[in-house]
Protein backbone atom coordinates (compact mmCIF):
# COMPACT_ATOMS: atom_id res chain seq x y z
CA UNK A 1 0.00 0.00 0.00
CA UNK A 2 1.15 3.40 -0.50
CA UNK A 3 2.22 5.71 1.69
CA UNK A 4 -1.73 7.68 2.57
CA UNK A 5 -4.87 7.06 0.90
CA UNK A 6 -8.19 6.57 2.01
CA UNK A 7 -8.53 5.98 5.41
CA UNK A 8 -11.32 4.62 7.79
CA UNK A 9 -12.10 5.79 10.95
CA UNK A 10 -12.50 2.55 12.76
CA UNK A 11 -9.48 0.77 11.66
CA UNK A 12 -6.57 3.52 11.33
CA UNK A 13 -3.90 2.77 8.88
CA UNK A 14 -0.58 1.26 10.37
CA UNK A 15 2.04 2.72 7.77
CA UNK A 16 3.18 6.30 8.79
CA UNK A 17 1.49 8.26 5.99
CA UNK A 18 -0.82 11.24 5.57
CA UNK A 19 -4.09 10.03 4.80
CA UNK A 20 -6.37 11.99 2.71
CA UNK A 21 -10.37 10.84 2.83
CA UNK A 22 -12.46 12.23 0.21
CA UNK A 23 -16.17 12.46 1.36
CA UNK A 24 -18.42 12.68 -1.44
CA UNK A 25 -20.96 16.02 -1.62
CA UNK A 26 -24.06 16.62 -3.31
CA UNK A 27 -21.91 18.94 -6.42
CA UNK A 28 -18.50 16.77 -6.19
CA UNK A 29 -17.32 13.24 -7.10
CA UNK A 30 -14.02 11.72 -6.18
CA UNK A 31 -11.81 12.25 -9.08
CA UNK A 32 -8.54 12.68 -9.65
CA UNK A 33 -6.25 12.80 -12.96
CA UNK A 34 -2.52 12.98 -14.80
CA UNK A 35 0.33 15.06 -14.97
CA UNK A 36 2.70 14.36 -17.91
CA UNK A 37 3.69 10.75 -17.63
CA UNK A 38 1.60 8.05 -20.08
CA UNK A 39 1.70 4.83 -18.92
CA UNK A 40 2.13 2.18 -21.94
CA UNK A 41 2.79 -1.84 -22.31
CA UNK A 42 3.95 -2.61 -24.95
CA UNK A 43 3.95 -5.98 -26.90
CA UNK A 44 6.79 -5.88 -30.27
CA UNK A 45 9.53 -4.38 -29.10
CA UNK A 46 12.18 -6.51 -31.40
CA UNK A 47 15.35 -5.35 -32.66
CA UNK A 48 15.11 -1.78 -30.03
CA UNK A 49 17.19 -1.32 -26.37
CA UNK A 50 14.00 -2.46 -24.24
CA UNK A 51 14.58 -5.72 -23.23
CA UNK A 52 11.54 -8.21 -22.35
CA UNK A 53 10.55 -7.49 -18.57
CA UNK A 54 12.02 -4.01 -18.69
CA UNK A 55 10.65 -0.33 -17.96
CA UNK A 56 12.06 2.16 -20.49
CA UNK A 57 10.97 6.42 -20.14
CA UNK A 58 10.84 7.72 -23.56
CA UNK A 59 10.93 11.90 -24.42
CA UNK A 60 10.76 14.13 -27.36
CA UNK A 61 12.29 12.87 -29.96
CA UNK A 62 10.75 10.25 -32.36
CA UNK A 63 14.69 9.01 -33.81
CA UNK A 64 15.35 7.93 -29.98
CA UNK A 65 11.60 6.09 -29.67
CA UNK A 66 12.59 4.07 -32.69
CA UNK A 67 15.96 3.26 -30.98
CA UNK A 68 14.38 1.55 -28.34
CA UNK A 69 11.47 0.29 -29.58
CA UNK A 70 12.18 -0.80 -33.60
CA UNK A 71 8.14 -2.36 -33.53
CA UNK A 72 5.02 -0.64 -31.93
CA UNK A 73 6.84 2.37 -32.17
CA UNK A 74 3.82 4.23 -33.66
CA UNK A 75 1.81 4.27 -30.23
CA UNK A 76 4.58 6.15 -28.24
CA UNK A 77 4.98 8.77 -31.05
CA UNK A 78 1.64 9.54 -31.05
CA UNK A 79 0.62 9.80 -27.12
CA UNK A 80 4.11 12.48 -27.18
CA UNK A 81 3.07 14.11 -30.17
CA UNK A 82 -0.60 14.93 -28.25
CA UNK A 83 1.21 16.91 -25.17
CA UNK A 84 2.29 13.68 -23.04
CA UNK A 85 5.82 14.66 -21.24
CA UNK A 86 7.06 11.02 -21.16
CA UNK A 87 5.77 7.91 -22.08
CA UNK A 88 7.17 4.71 -19.87
CA UNK A 89 7.27 1.66 -21.80
CA UNK A 90 7.19 -1.55 -20.23
CA UNK A 91 8.25 -4.48 -22.59
CA UNK A 92 5.69 -7.28 -21.97
CA UNK A 93 7.23 -10.71 -21.84
CA UNK A 94 5.96 -13.04 -24.62
CA UNK A 95 3.92 -16.14 -22.96
CA UNK A 96 5.38 -19.04 -21.73
CA UNK A 97 2.85 -21.35 -23.29
CA UNK A 98 2.97 -20.67 -27.36
CA UNK A 99 -0.70 -19.35 -28.28
CA UNK A 100 -1.72 -18.78 -25.27
CA UNK A 101 -2.82 -15.15 -24.14
CA UNK A 102 -0.20 -12.15 -22.21
CA UNK A 103 0.00 -12.05 -18.68
CA UNK A 104 -2.23 -9.13 -18.24
CA UNK A 105 -2.19 -9.13 -14.60
CA UNK A 106 1.70 -9.45 -14.25
CA UNK A 107 1.50 -5.95 -16.64
CA UNK A 108 -0.37 -4.53 -14.19
CA UNK A 109 1.52 -5.86 -11.07
CA UNK A 110 4.73 -4.45 -13.32
CA UNK A 111 3.13 -1.15 -13.42
CA UNK A 112 2.09 -0.42 -9.82
CA UNK A 113 5.36 0.01 -7.98
CA UNK A 114 6.03 2.73 -11.09
CA UNK A 115 5.49 6.50 -11.15
CA UNK A 116 2.76 7.91 -14.23
CA UNK A 117 -0.55 9.46 -14.76
CA UNK A 118 -2.27 7.69 -17.51
CA UNK A 119 -2.57 4.31 -18.44
CA UNK A 120 -3.60 3.36 -21.96
CA UNK A 121 -2.79 -0.14 -23.75
CA UNK A 122 -1.76 0.31 -27.52
CA UNK A 123 -4.41 -1.68 -28.62
CA UNK A 124 -7.06 -4.50 -28.11
CA UNK A 125 -7.87 -5.99 -25.46
CA UNK A 126 -11.07 -7.97 -24.29
CA UNK A 127 -13.74 -6.84 -22.17
CA UNK A 128 -12.61 -8.68 -18.86
CA UNK A 129 -9.14 -6.87 -19.37
CA UNK A 130 -10.91 -3.76 -19.23
CA UNK A 131 -13.05 -4.71 -16.35
CA UNK A 132 -10.02 -5.80 -14.52
CA UNK A 133 -8.42 -2.71 -15.26
CA UNK A 134 -11.15 -0.36 -14.01
CA UNK A 135 -10.82 -2.65 -11.28
CA UNK A 136 -7.16 -2.18 -10.45
CA UNK A 137 -7.39 1.43 -11.18
CA UNK A 138 -9.93 2.16 -8.53
CA UNK A 139 -8.33 -0.34 -5.97
CA UNK A 140 -5.02 1.54 -7.02
CA UNK A 141 -7.21 5.16 -6.19
CA UNK A 142 -7.98 3.61 -2.57
CA UNK A 143 -4.37 2.79 -1.91
CA UNK A 144 -3.51 6.27 -3.10
CA UNK A 145 -2.28 6.09 -5.93
CA UNK A 146 -3.83 8.05 -8.79
CA UNK A 147 -4.12 7.70 -12.26
CA UNK A 148 -6.71 7.76 -15.07
CA UNK A 149 -7.91 4.69 -17.24
CA UNK A 150 -8.64 5.45 -21.58
CA UNK A 151 -10.05 2.87 -23.36
CA UNK A 152 -11.86 1.88 -26.67
CA UNK A 153 -13.23 -0.43 -28.64
CA UNK A 154 -12.74 -2.33 -32.19
CA UNK A 155 -13.57 -0.92 -35.35
CA UNK A 156 -16.63 -3.18 -35.62
CA UNK A 157 -17.74 -1.66 -32.04
CA UNK A 158 -16.90 1.82 -33.24
CA UNK A 159 -19.99 1.62 -35.94
CA UNK A 160 -22.44 1.08 -33.68
CA UNK A 161 -22.72 3.83 -30.53
CA UNK A 162 -24.91 1.57 -28.34
CA UNK A 163 -22.22 -0.65 -28.11
CA UNK A 164 -19.54 1.91 -26.83
CA UNK A 165 -22.50 3.67 -24.67
CA UNK A 166 -22.93 0.34 -23.22
CA UNK A 167 -18.92 -0.20 -22.39
CA UNK A 168 -19.19 3.01 -21.01
CA UNK A 169 -22.07 2.19 -18.65
CA UNK A 170 -20.06 -1.25 -17.69
CA UNK A 171 -16.68 0.71 -16.97
CA UNK A 172 -18.28 3.68 -14.76
CA UNK A 173 -15.77 5.15 -12.98
CA UNK A 174 -14.25 8.12 -11.56
CA UNK A 175 -10.69 7.47 -13.33
CA UNK A 176 -12.20 5.99 -16.67
CA UNK A 177 -12.42 7.39 -19.43
CA UNK A 178 -13.70 5.35 -22.70
CA UNK A 179 -13.93 6.40 -26.70
CA UNK A 180 -16.59 5.49 -28.32
CA UNK A 181 -15.45 6.66 -32.03
CA UNK A 182 -12.06 6.38 -33.78
CA UNK A 183 -10.27 8.54 -36.38
CA UNK A 184 -9.28 8.35 -39.80
CA UNK A 185 -5.82 9.97 -39.99
CA UNK A 186 -4.42 12.20 -43.40
CA UNK A 187 -3.29 8.93 -45.41
CA UNK A 188 -7.43 7.57 -44.80
CA UNK A 189 -6.10 4.82 -42.26
CA UNK A 190 -8.34 3.94 -40.13
CA UNK A 191 -7.67 4.12 -36.04
CA UNK A 192 -10.44 2.56 -34.17
CA UNK A 193 -11.07 3.87 -30.57
CA UNK A 194 -9.19 1.17 -29.03
CA UNK A 195 -6.05 2.17 -31.11
CA UNK A 196 -6.45 6.26 -30.87
CA UNK A 197 -7.22 6.03 -26.78
CA UNK A 198 -3.21 6.26 -26.99
CA UNK A 199 -3.33 10.03 -28.63
CA UNK A 200 -6.61 11.04 -26.12
CA UNK A 201 -4.05 9.71 -23.42
CA UNK A 202 -1.44 11.72 -24.40
CA UNK A 203 -3.73 14.68 -25.01
CA UNK A 204 -5.13 14.62 -21.06
CA UNK A 205 -1.44 14.32 -19.92
CA UNK A 206 -0.19 16.75 -21.99
CA UNK A 207 -2.87 19.93 -20.90
CA UNK A 208 -2.51 21.80 -17.91
CA UNK A 209 -5.01 20.82 -15.29
CA UNK A 210 -6.68 24.40 -15.03
CA UNK A 211 -7.81 23.50 -18.70
CA UNK A 212 -10.62 21.18 -20.17
CA UNK A 213 -10.36 19.15 -23.25
CA UNK A 214 -13.68 20.04 -24.32
CA UNK A 215 -13.86 21.38 -28.22
CA UNK A 216 -10.35 20.35 -28.49
CA UNK A 217 -9.48 19.82 -32.06
CA UNK A 218 -7.38 16.42 -33.52
CA UNK A 219 -5.25 16.51 -36.00
CA UNK A 220 -7.23 13.91 -38.00
CA UNK A 221 -9.43 14.08 -41.25
CA UNK A 222 -12.60 12.57 -39.86
CA UNK A 223 -14.05 9.63 -37.13
CA UNK A 224 -14.35 6.24 -38.51
CA UNK A 225 -17.96 7.35 -37.32
CA UNK A 226 -20.33 10.15 -37.43
CA UNK A 227 -22.87 10.63 -34.72
CA UNK A 228 -26.39 12.47 -35.36
CA UNK A 229 -27.21 14.80 -32.81
CA UNK A 230 -29.58 12.21 -30.99
CA UNK A 231 -26.42 9.37 -30.68
CA UNK A 232 -24.07 12.07 -29.30
CA UNK A 233 -26.86 13.52 -26.24
CA UNK A 234 -27.24 9.75 -25.39
CA UNK A 235 -23.24 9.01 -25.67
CA UNK A 236 -22.39 11.86 -23.54
CA UNK A 237 -25.51 10.95 -20.99
CA UNK A 238 -23.90 7.39 -20.60
CA UNK A 239 -20.02 8.62 -20.03
CA UNK A 240 -18.63 7.69 -23.54
CA UNK A 241 -16.13 10.15 -25.09
CA UNK A 242 -16.61 10.78 -28.74
CA UNK A 243 -15.15 12.67 -31.38
CA UNK A 244 -17.41 15.19 -33.80
CA UNK A 245 -16.54 16.47 -36.91
CA UNK A 246 -18.27 19.83 -37.19
CA UNK A 247 -17.58 20.56 -41.19
CA UNK A 248 -14.34 22.11 -40.23
CA UNK A 249 -12.33 20.12 -37.97
CA UNK A 250 -12.64 17.07 -35.85
CA UNK A 251 -12.75 17.71 -32.28
CA UNK A 252 -13.66 16.28 -28.72
CA UNK A 253 -17.51 16.96 -28.19
CA UNK A 254 -17.00 17.03 -24.20
CA UNK A 255 -14.12 15.67 -21.94
CA UNK A 256 -16.18 13.36 -19.17
CA UNK A 257 -15.26 10.15 -17.28
CA UNK A 258 -17.54 7.00 -17.33
CA UNK A 259 -18.94 8.67 -14.30
CA UNK A 260 -20.78 11.11 -16.65
CA UNK A 261 -24.60 10.92 -16.69
CA UNK A 262 -27.93 12.27 -17.84
CA UNK A 263 -28.01 14.42 -14.63
CA UNK A 264 -24.65 14.93 -13.61
CA UNK A 265 -21.29 15.42 -15.89
CA UNK A 266 -17.80 13.93 -15.10
CA UNK A 267 -15.60 15.93 -15.88
CA UNK A 268 -11.72 15.11 -16.77
CA UNK A 269 -10.66 18.83 -15.75
CA UNK A 270 -12.34 18.40 -12.13
CA UNK A 271 -11.20 15.21 -11.96
CA UNK A 272 -7.42 16.23 -12.66
CA UNK A 273 -7.56 19.12 -10.04
CA UNK A 274 -8.83 16.55 -7.39
CA UNK A 275 -6.31 14.11 -8.42
CA UNK A 276 -3.37 16.50 -8.32
CA UNK A 277 -4.66 17.68 -4.59
CA UNK A 278 -4.95 13.86 -3.23
CA UNK A 279 -1.30 13.44 -4.55
CA UNK A 280 0.69 16.54 -4.05
CA UNK A 281 -0.30 17.18 -0.86
CA UNK A 282 0.79 13.67 0.50
CA UNK A 283 3.98 14.14 -1.21
CA UNK A 284 5.01 17.23 0.47
CA UNK A 285 3.84 16.06 3.87
CA UNK A 286 6.48 12.86 3.55
CA UNK A 287 9.25 15.16 2.58
CA UNK A 288 8.91 18.08 4.69
CA UNK A 289 6.12 17.12 7.88
CA UNK A 290 6.37 13.19 8.68
CA UNK A 291 8.82 12.32 11.27
CA UNK A 292 10.18 15.98 10.86
CA UNK A 293 7.62 17.87 13.15
CA UNK A 294 5.79 17.49 16.02
CA UNK A 295 2.40 16.55 16.54
CA UNK A 296 1.53 19.72 18.68
CA UNK A 297 -0.38 23.04 17.89
CA UNK A 298 2.38 24.90 16.32
CA UNK A 299 3.27 21.83 14.06
CA UNK A 300 0.05 21.00 13.20
CA UNK A 301 -0.23 25.04 12.48
CA UNK A 302 2.39 24.60 10.27
CA UNK A 303 1.24 22.16 8.42
CA UNK A 304 -1.92 23.64 7.84
CA UNK A 305 -0.28 26.49 6.83
CA UNK A 306 1.47 24.89 4.12
CA UNK A 307 -1.62 23.05 2.81
CA UNK A 308 -3.48 26.00 2.75
CA UNK A 309 -0.50 27.83 0.39
CA UNK A 310 -0.98 24.86 -1.98
CA UNK A 311 -4.53 25.43 -2.38
CA UNK A 312 -4.32 29.04 -2.69
CA UNK A 313 -1.98 28.38 -5.42
CA UNK A 314 -4.42 26.53 -7.58
CA UNK A 315 -7.16 29.07 -7.03
CA UNK A 316 -4.46 31.58 -8.33
CA UNK A 317 -3.92 29.52 -11.04
CA UNK A 318 -7.88 29.07 -11.97
CA UNK A 319 -8.06 25.33 -10.60
CA UNK A 320 -9.78 26.33 -7.72
CA UNK A 321 -12.41 28.75 -6.80
CA UNK A 322 -11.72 31.30 -4.29
CA UNK A 323 -12.41 30.31 -0.32
CA UNK A 324 -10.52 27.27 -0.40
CA UNK A 325 -10.26 25.73 3.11
CA UNK A 326 -7.89 23.80 5.51
CA UNK A 327 -8.59 23.51 9.31
CA UNK A 328 -8.46 20.71 12.26
CA UNK A 329 -11.07 18.22 12.12
CA UNK A 330 -13.45 19.01 14.50
CA UNK A 331 -15.45 15.69 14.77
CA UNK A 332 -11.92 13.57 15.67
CA UNK A 333 -8.86 14.22 18.61
CA UNK A 334 -5.35 14.67 16.98
CA UNK A 335 -3.11 13.27 19.51
CA UNK A 336 -0.26 10.84 19.21
CA UNK A 337 1.02 10.58 15.73
CA UNK A 338 -2.22 10.64 14.23
CA UNK A 339 -3.48 14.42 12.70
CA UNK A 340 -6.64 14.57 11.59
CA UNK A 341 -7.53 17.59 8.91
CA UNK A 342 -10.30 18.53 6.65
CA UNK A 343 -9.81 20.45 3.31
CA UNK A 344 -12.69 22.05 1.27
CA UNK A 345 -12.60 23.61 -2.34
CA UNK A 346 -14.70 23.97 -5.40
CA UNK A 347 -12.88 23.25 -8.64
CA UNK A 348 -13.34 26.02 -11.66
CA UNK A 349 -14.94 24.26 -14.69
CA UNK A 350 -14.66 25.61 -18.28
CA UNK A 351 -17.51 27.56 -20.40
CA UNK A 352 -18.73 24.32 -22.35
CA UNK A 353 -22.56 25.83 -22.83
CA UNK A 354 -22.94 29.30 -23.52
CA UNK A 355 -26.86 30.25 -23.74
CA UNK A 356 -27.91 33.63 -25.53
CA UNK A 357 -31.50 35.80 -24.87
CA UNK A 358 -32.15 38.04 -28.06
CA UNK A 359 -34.30 41.16 -27.08
CA UNK A 360 -36.80 42.19 -29.43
Amino acid sequence: MANGGQWDPISLPKRPGLYINFVERALAQIVGGPRGVVGMPIFEYTGGEIESGEFMTVEGEKAAILAVVKENASPAIRALARGAAEVLLYAVPAPQIPESDYDYAGIREAFEARPFNVFVYPGAVTSTEQESTRDWTARNRKDGKHFTYVTGGSAEDDQDPDIGNARSILLADEYVINLINGAIDSSGNELPSEEYAVDIAGLIAGTPINQSITYQNMPIADTNKRLTNAQTIEALNSGSLVLTNDGRNVKIEQGITTKSTASQAGKIRAMRARQAIATDIPAVAKDHYIGKVNNNRTGQQLLIAAIMQYLETLVLNNVLHEGVYAGMDPERESKGDCVFLVIDGKEVDSMERIFLTFGV
